[in-house]
């Protein structure tokens, strides 16, 4: 492992994005540039104890870039807008269709091996299923303007001649994990459901507006950021000692392959607080109720296929690492 390495890291005060820079501290990583709008006082304590060489402003990134012209040797791109109520598509299409394609552009041209996120919203409803199979890119159908930016830019990346020596778009499910506060309205299911047993003692879930689905038996690919960051790591060592073949440049699924549901979830929650389960159900809001995916499971074969072999947090162990070990002690990873 060379811990000499230079990285940078979109998003970095943001939730995976923070997640991922301390687990580079970790590994004894500590030449980072960390990206994003710093402005915002409530990401604060997510990047102010990291170990790294600068902060960027996101806008100002490529300014940065063509004035410092430093030698970066993996990029690391997970900034992005990730409201999946916001409906403006010029937003998204701004933060994560144009400002993604000046990262490959770069990425490119300077020869850095560049691991981006994508997302499962691109696969829509899963009329299509959930694989990640280049040839299903095209047909795809996002319910929101969010995963039709993510998909439009999957799509335009896997036209490109010129490429990063080598790539990977992750396509994330249900992440959910410490660090995430920042995210309100889009922060997981578990960071809501505790702090509503916090304040009420009950949870309050979505009701099904699907006749295949009861209240509560939405099922998702939840997945803890803990394992999203030891997969990206994995990546970037894996490209780094030369061992990635070019063949597995491609776009990946990162869930458990474990589809789960919501009431699972809060069970799990109210576990973590050693609480008996009380669960009360109300109406989906309407503005998301055409939008809501009711189904996800990811498809994991290829990433295993590409060589890795660590297995994923249950739900069970994820939620309960993430209600003990940091939202019951108000602490930061």
């Amino acid at each position: 492992m060379d811990n000499k390495l230079t990285i940078l890291v979109t998003g970095a005060a943001g939730f995976i994005g923070s997640c991922m820079v301390q687990y580079l501290n970790n590994l004894g990583y500590d030449r980072l540039y960390l990206v994003d709008d710093f402005g915002v006082e409530e990401k604060r304590k997510n990047w102010e104890s990291k170990k790294f060489l600068a902060i960027i402003e996101r806008t100002g990134l490529f300014d940065w870039l063509d004035e410092n012209k430093p030698v970066i040797d993996i990029f690391i791109h997970l900034g992005a807008r990730t409201d999946t109520t916001e409906f403006d598509y010029a937003v998204h299409e701004t933060l994560n269709l144009e400002y993604s394609k000046q990262v490959w552009n770069y990425c490119a041209a300077k020869a850095i091996s560049l691991i981006y996120a994508s997302s499962a919203a691109t696969y829509g409803n899963g009329e299509n299923g959930y694989k990640d199979d280049h040839a299903l890119v095209e047909k795809l159908e996002p319910l929101n303007p969010y995963g039709i930016s993510k998909n439009e830019f999957d799509k335009w990346a896997l036209l490109q001649t010129p490429q990063p020596p080598c790539w990977t778009g992750l396509k994330f499910f249900n992440v959910y994990g410490p660090n995430e506060a920042h995210k309100h309205r889009m922060a997981s299911v578990i960071w809501h459901s505790y702090n509503q047993i916090e304040s009420g003692g009950l949870v309050k879930l979505f009701k099904s507006h699907h006749p295949a689905y009861k209240d509560g038996e939405q099922l998702r690919d939840f997945i803890y950021v803990k394992d999203v960051i030891a997969v990206i790591a994995w990546m970037m060592q894996t490209m780094t000692d030369k061992q990635w073949d070019k063949a597995h440049n491609a776009l990946y699924n990162l869930g458990t392959g474990q589809a789960r549901t919501f009431t699972d979830l809060v069970k799990a929650t109210f576990a973590g607080m050693d609480l008996e389960p009380n669960i009360e159900f109300i109406d989906m809001p309407e503005d998301i109720r055409d939008k809501y995916q009711y189904f996800t499971q990811a498809d994991m074969q290829k990433l295993k296929s590409a060589g890795y072999t660590e297995p994923f947090h249950t739900l069970e162990e994820g939620v309960t690492d993430y209600v003990r070990n940091y939202l019951r002690r108000n602490a930061s990873y």
